[in-house]
């Protein structure tokens, strides 16, 4: 793959901003039961209005920012009011006026920052709801408050959340369990291969009695998890009850990343891949899953089946890696917003072992982002048949930042666009092959693409007026996506019918031909009335 050196991710970029501040007003921001220093909760308002200003895909001032932020202690005590006027800040209670402050400079950060510190504490004076709220909770309700009226992907995830993103993402120390709670005790429901808990015998159905010699008994689950967790090689020993029979167990943890490619090799060399999302392995274990069936089968497969259905996306790169697994050369994708760093653009390289094999990429209504840029990656450069539903329409990427209280903000910043060059937010990919309507059955679709004559077919008509529905063309994007509409496809016949394809490889190359770029269409093409419906049968 060719990038520029500052790549970023979908979902889970992980960017450490720090903002620096003079220290806040003297006085404390804390719960009843939590201390917590204002200098801190200044530099980490800081921080968030810093990131939000420089790097949101629109242009917004601190001082937009931080009032609408202010205004979230309303969602803790609805007596609580903020309201900027003649260049003061009013703080109210009740619809009195109990405070007043000079308003900083519109593009002040610090000055805005230490406001919010100070609008709060004051707000505990004359409020027990936000007396007694303590410090996650007030950043809670000032961020959720501003990054809502951003865009409905920009949001804020506390500390504790945080954690869990960034194990999700990234992976983490443990063993390599699942278990749930039945009858109160902690009992083994999945035990991933090739990890210490394999290699140390757990089985499923063994329950967890002891960690460390402290019974586990009546402990909440999120509290057993994280007694299984910690850094990477550290020892860890456990008793296990198989039966009534006791087994001491010792592990050392390892990086546990969470599983999301499985694979199963089908009759006549066809692989199937089901990726239920993105993270930092994903595109290395479809590679290594191809491999293996590979392997199995004795020969290269004859075709692959890239199932993601209900995949709601994740990291950036494995998306362009994964596309890039299945293309010589040619664009991925590009990304463009207003900071620098958010203009990127992405290109295939020639080298990979699946570059060669017919690939049909099954979608479906909740298949978004990251799996979107692999669909539309693979149909533009002529590389797959896709099969299923429009696909959810999430187009925009958004950078993860680290915040000084631990916490985390994920703030859209860039659009992605496909290879040939439609914005993909707000529209999706179309499918070549439409499965919204199956009452024809699997024997129905295939006699369509039979018939259907390219390039004058209703699926290349319309995948022509698609690709050049500029952003701006709201109704027309909104009655494209009519054509094929979004739906939850989780059950067999979009598999049947992508094995049955990748079967005929005359109709294979036949329904490539039918989703290949063409021309932009003129001016009476491009009307909304020209609009037809997909692949008939």
């Amino acid at each position: 793959m060719k990038r520029n050196p500052a790549a970023h991710w979908i979902i889970a970029a992980s960017l450490l901003v720090a903002g620096s501040c003079a220290p806040a007003s003297q006085g404390s921001l804390a719960g009843p039961h939590t201390p917590y220093d204002t200098a801190e909760a200044e530099r980490t308002f800081a921080s968030a209005y810093s990131t939000i200003v420089e790097r949101h895909l629109e242009r917004i001032t601190a001082a937009a920012v931080a009032m609408e932020g202010m205004r979230g202690l309303g969602s803790i005590d609805p007596e609580i009011g903020l309201s900027h006027l003649d260049g003061k800040v009013l703080l109210t209670a009740a619809d009195h006026v109990v405070a007043e402050y000079p308003a900083p400079e519109d593009h002040d950060i610090k000055g805005w920052a230490r406001l919010t510190v100070t609008a709060a504490l004051e707000a505990r004076g004359v409020s027990a709801a936000v007396r007694d709220a303590d410090v996650d909770k007030v950043f809670e309700a000032v961020f959720d408050a501003t990054l809502s009226k951003l865009d409905v992907f920009s949001r804020y995830a506390g500390p504790k959340e945080a954690r869990e993103h960034r194990a999700s993402r990234n992976g983490f120390g443990g063993i390599g369990v699942k278990f749930d709670l039945v009858e109160g005790e902690a009992k083994v429901i999945e035990v991933m291969e090739d990890t210490p808990a394999a290699r140390a015998g757990l089985q499923v159905g063994d329950i967890i009695s002891q960690i460390e010699g402290r019974s586990v008994a009546g402990t909440a689950k999120e509290d057993i998890s994280r007694l299984l967790r910690g850094p990477v090689s550290s020892d860890l020993a456990l008793t296990v009850r198989r039966g009534f029979k006791p087994i001491d167990v010792a592990l050392k943890r390892a990086l546990i990343v969470p599983i999301t490619v499985t694979a199963t090799l089908k009759a006549g060399g066809i692989g199937e891949f089901r990726v239920s999302s993105f993270n930092q392995r994903t595109a290395a274990s479809l590679a290594a899953e191809i491999k293996t069936l590979t392997e199995s089968n004795g020969a290269p497969l004859s075709g692959v089946v890239l199932d993601m259905r209900g995949n709601p996306g994740g990291l950036l790169d494995q998306a362009v890696a994964m596309a890039d697994l299945f293309m010589k050369d040619g664009a991925i994708v590009t990304t463009r917003g207003r900071h620098p760093l958010s203009v990127q653009a992405y290109d295939a390289r020639e080298g990979e072992a699946a570059e060669d094999i017919p690939v049909v990429v099954l979608v479906d209504g909740k298949s978004a982002s990251a799996a979107e840029i692999v669909a539309a990656a693979l149909q533009d450069s002529g590389r797959a048949v896709v099969v299923g539903t429009n696909s959810y329409g999430k187009g925009t990427v958004q950078t993860v930042v680290r915040l000084p209280n631990d916490g985390e903000m994920t703030l859209t910043w860039s659009r992605f666009h496909t290879p040939s060059g439609y914005a993909l937010h707000g529209l999706g990919v179309l499918p070549t092959i439409c499965t919204a309507d199956d009452k024809g059955g699997a024997d129905g679709m295939m006699a369509g693409i039979v018939h259907a004559s390219a390039p004058a077919a209703p699926v290349s008509t319309n995948l022509t007026l698609w690709r050049h529905a500029r952003l701006e063309d709201t109704d027309l994007r909104s009655q494209l996506r009519t054509t094929c509409p979004s739906a939850k496809r989780d059950g067999a016949f979009d598999l049947e019918l992508a094995e049955r394809l990748l079967a005929d490889q005359a109709l294979y190359r036949h329904a490539l031909t039918l989703s290949a770029p063409a021309a932009a269409p003129s001016a009476a093409q491009a009307a909304p009335a020209a609009m037809v419906q997909q692949v008939e049968h």
